[in-house]
């Protein structure tokens, strides 16, 4: 049986965007592929609002710990997803890159985080899980 195909979501900060789009495909593609995140600068700690919005889905990812995207995860990754346009990464990814658009949801409360929740899981439900 071939491996899970790994992907790679990659945002600023690891606090938000990428730490939810990480969680989403992992609840939504029922193992078909490995889902990690990292950021540029890792922030200290994940989005509250963001944790309590995948929370109401059954996930946590509460307690995860944002860290900094490197050269091996851009090197063993088959999907990266940047949830930026046009990050500056520290090398050339091997696998496909998909740049998506979504807003820095930093200063949100878990009301305004929802819809940006739905919008990336639809965009991973279009764009991965096809």
């Amino acid at each position: 049986m071939p491996p899970t195909p790994t992907v790679l979501f990659i945002c600023q900060h690891n606090a938000g965007r990428s730490q939810l789009g990480a969680a989403l495909l992992d609840h939504l593609a029922g193992g078909r592929f490995t889902a990690i995140s990292a950021g540029l600068s890792p922030a200290d700690g994940v989005n509250p609002a963001v944790a309590a919005t995948v929370a109401e889905l059954g996930i946590d990812i509460a307690h995860n710990v944002p860290r900094a995207v490197t050269s091996s995860d851009l090197d063993e990754a088959d999907i990266v997803v940047l949830m930026k346009p046009g990050l500056a990464l520290p090398s050339m990814p091997r696998g496909e890159v998909l740049e998506w658009s979504f807003p820095n949801p930093e200063a949100w409360d878990a009301e305004a985080v929802r819809p940006l929740r739905e919008a990336v899981a639809a965009t991973i439900r279009a764009e991965i899980l096809r």
